[in-house]
């Protein structure tokens, strides 16, 4: 019976794959991978591999295709072969697909692994400068505007809330936290660990007013918290 091992890779710098992350990629038989392509140059960046050792084979694992690929993943396992699972950066099933094959696979009793690593959540929430002893982490707030403000509008107090948000609804989402919380303090951070890294601590208000002269580009994390103490 094989192990699925949960891989992080980088979410910028590739300086934080870790040395067992780039053992395990090298001498697994498949890495299943959001998107092959970016797996691929990853891949091709980090390999020490020696030229006569044989690559693992590449089988993209994303949303639309999650279903069909479980039991195709599960039956390799069962073959003896070591799987990866990986996103496109990050830790895997983290916002991102995967948490039903690693559901399967523990109903299978086949082993699974995690290789921990880079986190945006992690690394935004220790570097923000708000309390770390109580958090809850949202994903991407839904789309539809009823479904987020009642999400919003029932979070805990004295909890530091973490998000992800695409810079096309960055500027949506502040404005209807302020207008349920007021002019609270958020942290904003953007393209963590990347040459463009940016953290702004500051009012939601004073976040508005940058965000509507400069056109918002890159992966986001925010946060902020409720009755800050």
């Amino acid at each position: 019976m094989g192990t699925l091992y949960l891989v992080s890779t980088p979410i910028g710098n590739l300086e934080d794959i870790t040395l067992r992350a780039k053992r395990i990629l090298s001498e697994v038989d498949i890495i299943a991978s959001e998107d092959t392509r970016k797996t691929g140059s990853l891949l091709n960046k980090i390999d020490k591999v020696s030229p006569c050792q044989e690559k693992p084979r590449l089988i993209s694992y994303y949303e639309e295709n999650e279903l069909k690929r479980i039991p195709q993943i599960i039956r390799f396992l069962k073959e003896g072969k070591n799987v990866a699972l990986v996103s496109n950066a990050g830790t895997p099933t983290i916002s991102d697909p995967g948490f039903k094959l690693v559901r399967e696979c523990i109903k299978e009793k086949i082993k699974v692994e995690s290789v921990p690593g880079a986190s945006a959540i992690l690394t935004a929430l220790v570097s923000s400068g708000l309390p770390t002893d109580k958090f809850l982490f949202l994903g991407y707030l839904p789309k539809k505007q009823g479904k987020r403000k009642k999400i919003l509008s029932s979070l805990p107090t004295k909890t530091t809330i973490i998000f992800f948000e695409s810079p096309y609804r960055l500027l949506k989402s502040l404005k209807e936290i302020k207008d349920i919380f007021d002019d609270i303090e958020i942290v904003i951070c953007r393209e963590l660990t990347k040459v463009h890294e940016e953290i702004r601590r500051e009012k939601i208000s004073q976040s508005i007013k940058y965000f509507e002269k400069i056109k918002p580009i890159g992966e986001f994390t925010l946060l902020f918290r409720i009755l800050l103490e």
